[in-house]
Formats: C-alpha cells, structure tokens, sequence
C-alpha cells in the first residue's frame, strides 16, 4: 500500500529539504533571504513546516540562490510545494488548538504507527464526546470558556479518532496509560464507566494494544505525555510532547532516541495488554 502524504507531512519534507540545501551553500536564514523580498521569520517557518509556503517565485529564488541547478531536483521541489497547498482537514479548527498542535494533527494523520504514553488524563484518540467535553468544560474557569469552543474541540477529537478505524490501512496504536490518569475522575461517575469501556472497546481491535501502569509500581515514569510517530520508510520518526501553553514537534534523532528509551521502560513495567479489561472492570466497581 502506498504511503500516505497529506499537506502537512509534505510542508515538513520541503522545509526540511529547503533547510538542507540552505545549510549545504553555508548560509544563514538572514542571508538566504537577503534581497529577495520575504523576511528571515517566513523562512523560517517554512523551513520548520509550520503551515507556510514560499510563492513560487520566491521558492525558484531560493533554488538559484542555494545552486540547485539539476532540472529534476528543482521540479520535484517545485511539485512537492505546489502538493503542500491542499487544504488540511483540521483548518476549521485551527483558532481552537494550540500552538504546535496543527502540524501534530497533520503529522498524526500520515502516521503508520503512534506510541504514547499519558499520566495525567485518557489518551487522546481514546477519550469519548462526554469525556472530552467535560475535560474543556473544567480545564479552564467558565468565564475562558465558550460553548463554540468546546464544542469545536469535541469536534475535532472525534474526528482524529476515525484514523483507529478507517478502512484504508487504521492507525496503530500502543498507548501506555498511568491508574492516575484512569481514576482521575472528569465529568462524573457516569461519564468515566463510559470511558472505560470505550478504552475496552478500542484495545480489542488488532491494531490498538493499551498496557496500564499501577500506581502500586515504583518505577520509572515520564513525567509529562508525549507521542512516537512512525511513518513509512524512508522518513524519520518524530516525537511530540507537551510543554506549557504549547505542542512541541521534532524529528531530532537525539529527542526520538531518549523518547524511545522512555516508552521501551515503561512499557517493559506496565501491566500486560490482556490485563487490561480486567483492570479497567475493577475500576468500574470501585469509582464512587
């Protein structure tokens, strides 16, 4: 089956490429840009993918000024920005999401495979639209809150979960989650039996497998969430975590190694996967 690229992925190859090239001739954002009529903070931000695109123009400028001079190279870059220009799915919702986070959910959305781990609250791709709704309902004092946006974040987390179940190749998943962020109660008794089913529900397909770290181990646990996507080869895992006010997104092969070593601890530690029903049932009875 044929890899997929959506516009997002396909920004983040340009300007990975345009920054190789700029890096290769041995120049710096503020000269690759001189004269030629956009600013360091644009290139910039093409070359970090973040959902900016040089004008053609601009872009065959840059070509002559980093020496690209094979006519295949220079067309398939060319291409590769007029592909980039395809409206993202998630665009509507972009006034909702925090900074970092379109080009994760774009990223998310090409992924072959995810593996996360969660503390603090359900997994996103897991949560249900009572879950969520109730999580954006008490994260933030009710004068910060608007009906329109949390509905547009219920929204957009439901649409993200259909990458578990699409026909044309389902995302697979490997998500580690901590008891704490399990019996953290959101939204009421009712809406977290909801959500543990839900969790049941998704872990029996083939291509979802969810281990449980009980709160009794003392072992090692990453103390914020974050997310290894992989992709189809040729091209580079990355890791999302978060960080204050925002989502952090690198491919920088020292982040992916010591996040690989991160998840492959605590994964060696959780609960088996066919332990997880019955965790998730005990659970259930116990929530008051």
């Amino acid at each position: 089956m044929a890899a997929k690229r959506g516009p997002t992925f396909r920004r983040r190859e340009l300007g990975k490429e345009l920054r190789r090239l700029r890096e290769k001739v041995g120049l710096t954002i503020e000269e690759a840009v001189a004269g030629l009529g956009f600013s360091e903070t644009k290139l910039g931000r093409v070359e970090t993918g973040h959902n900016s695109l040089p004008r053609i123009e601009d872009l065959v400028k840059l070509l002559d000024r980093y020496g690209v001079e094979d006519l295949d190279d220079r067309e398939a870059l060319l291409t590769l920005n007029r592909d980039s220009l395809s409206r993202d799915p998630w665009l509507p919702y972009r006034d909702v999401m925090p900074s970092g986070m379109p080009m994760y959910v774009g990223l998310e959305a090409d992924a072959r495979e995810i593996r996360a781990w969660q503390p603090m609250y359900v997994f996103g791709l897991f949560q249900t639209e009572n879950y969520v709704r109730s999580l954006f309902m008490t994260g933030k004092p009710v004068e910060e809150t608007t009906t329109a946006f949390v509905e547009n974040n219920v929204r957009l987390r439901m649409e993200r979960k259909h990458l578990i179940t699409r026909a044309d190749g389902p995302l697979m998943l490997r998500v580690i989650l901590d008891e704490s962020a399990l019996r953290r109660v959101i939204g009421g008794v009712d809406v977290m039996r909801e959500q543990y089913e839900e969790i049941e529900r998704l872990a029996a397909r083939d291509n979802v497998v969810v281990q449980i770290l009980p709160q009794r181990l003392v072992t090692y646990r990453a103390d914020i969430n974050f997310a290894l996507l992989d992709f189809d080869a040729p091209v580079d895992s990355v890791v999302q975590s978060d960080i204050p006010g925002s989502i952090s997104v690198t491919d920088k092969p020292s982040d992916v190694w010591k996040y690989n070593q991160r998840f492959d601890s605590m994964r060696d530690e959780a609960l088996a996967p066919s332990a997880t029903a019955g965790f998730l049932h005990q659970l259930a009875r116990e929530i008051e």
